[in-house]
């Protein structure tokens, strides 16, 4: 009876991370780019297209799945109540996804149910579960492949799961990439199977962009290459780094160009490899730590080079990088619990509080102050059809209604030909050329080389303020919003009839 309870140990963990975070639902911590998403699927439902100006076709969400995924919960819950449920299922299937690496990586069912509580407590997980990116479904996809395709040897796991994950993400091809090598290399031979599976999921989701969308690329990678393309000098190539690894490597962003505790817990992590996979008994343990620790160095590698900013990118290498700590911990033989305590103590405990102080800052700046421009614009302008160009298309667009130009391009192609003809001046002439009825901005349009236009174009309608927002009843949260204020100033411009 004891061994059968024993077993089930890292299925209650799984209940109990998940309910666990489920009160970061409570901070309304949402990552802009999910409302991107959820209007291509409410486009969808009411448009009949995938897009997000109406009838006009554009693979403004990064990812695909996750867009079927978010109509289905619109359809079911409806469009006022399908966030929350639709938050739980991410939290859920990536919770499930660490319940498949734990199987992966240990034995003792103790090791597993610790492994996947600590695992989903930290703030990479927090934020794969929660901001309700698509990060939560491509974590359970990759978990699933490396369990029932690798481990357990299914075909069609080898067969199926590239398709769903290069589906979610294309560049979920570096994952399927990389654990192709490694396991080619461990075997010396070819899993032709999972060669089949590759080649149908790029196929899939090529064929999918090209007949549907009539590109090979996601318009949202073309665009952000094309407004974010700088050519760097190998000094501010330096310097771009120096100011920004903390954020990828790490866990959290510290002020400042000098992050000295991400290199502690890089190096920590280092060791802590080189540690677990001198162990030669634990053949095939080790071979899905290389793959899981050579896919995370190679992503950001990638990602840091091509200049991606967008920290999203990184909370699945994140995370990745942190298995073999908690690997190393647990399998302490001489003074496990002290490890183990000093570790939750002094890193797990610390990060969540963290992260909490973070998504209770962020929720407010996003969700009360970023969403009220959006509710604003709706009670305001009764005429959906009207253009507002700003950036960026997240809550703005998503609670206005209005149809939206972003800076990027990301949900409006037209703009991304005034980048490519006048780069320095490409707003400017996209608002001479359109006339979009608003306009919301991060600079003061009345002051500057083009004033005087806007003055006889436009009127300033309201000003939008941060500090107008960090005030609660609650002592504790005002103090929080004051400690780490989210947002941006804005002033929003009607045209003049």
């Amino acid at each position: 009876m004891a061994e059968s309870q024993n077993k089930n140990l890292p299925v209650y963990a799984v209940f109990f991370a998940i309910i666990v975070k489920l009160y970061f639902l409570l901070t309304h911590h949402i990552q802009e780019d999910a409302f991107i998403t959820w209007r291509v699927a409410q486009n969808l439902m009411d448009y009949g297209v995938i897009g997000f100006n109406g009838a006009t076709k554009i693979s403004a969400s990064t990812t695909h799945l996750y867009v079927f995924v978010s109509y289905f919960f619109n359809l079911i819950f409806g469009k006022e109540n399908f966030i929350e449920p639709l938050l739980i299922f991410n939290t859920v299937l990536f919770s499930i996804g660490s319940l498949f690496l734990s199987h992966l990586l240990l034995k003792n069912p103790w090791h597993k149910a610790i492994f996947i509580f600590l695992f989903g407590i930290l703030p990479p997980s927090i934020k794969i579960s929660i901001l309700g990116m698509e990060y939560g479904i491509l974590f359970f996809l990759e978990m699933a492949l490396l369990y029932y395709g690798f481990k357990k040897e299914k075909r069609w796991a080898l067969l199926i799961l590239p398709v769903f994950i290069l589906f979610t993400r294309i560049d979920s091809v570096i994952f399927l990439g990389i654990v192709f090598l490694v396991d080619t290399f461990w075997n010396r031979k070819i899993k032709w199977s999972y060669v089949l599976g590759g080649i149908l999921g790029v196929g899939v989701a090529l064929a999918f962009n090209w007949f549907y969308f009539g590109e090979f690329i996601n318009n949202t990678i073309v665009a952000k290459k094309l407004r974010y393309d700088n050519n760097f000098t190998l000094q501010q190539n330096w310097d771009y780094f120096r100011l920004n690894y903390g954020n990828f490597w790490g866990m959290l962003k510290l002020p400042g160009d000098f992050n000295p505790f991400t290199i502690l817990v890089a190096v920590f992590e280092m060791v802590c490899f080189i540690f677990i996979i001198r162990q030669k008994e634990q053949t095939q343990r080790n071979k899905f730590l290389w793959m899981i620790f050579i896919f995370a160095w190679t992503k950001q590698i990638i990602f840091l080079s091509q200049k991606s900013l967008f920290d999203w990118y990184y909370w699945v290498p994140q995370i990745l990088l942190f298995v073999p700590v908690l690997i190393f911990v647990l399998e302490q033989k001489e003074k496990r619990n002290l490890w183990l305590s000093a570790l939750i103590v002094f890193y797990i405990l610390p990060m969540l509080a963290f992260q909490t102080v973070h998504s209770i800052a962020t929720g407010n700046g996003e969700w009360n102050y970023r969403r009220s421009i959006g509710l604003y614009l709706d009670l305001y302008e009764k005429d959906k059809k009207q253009w507002i160009l700003l950036e960026p298309a997240g809550y703005v667009p998503y609670f206005s209604g209005l149809k939206t130009i972003d800076e990027v391009g990301l949900v409006d192609k037209q703009i991304q030909e005034e980048i490519k003809k006048d780069k320095t001046n490409y707003w400017m002439n996209t608002v001479k050329k359109r006339e979009p009825k608003y306009l919301l901005s991060y600079k003061d349009l009345f002051s500057g080389k083009d004033a005087e236009y806007y003055k006889s174009h436009y009127k300033l309608l309201k000003e939008f303020r941060i500090k107008d927002h960090l005030s609660s009843q609650n002592k504790i949260l005002e103090k929080i919003y004051h400690l780490k204020p989210s947002g941006t100033d804005y002033n929003l411009y009607e045209k003049i009839k």
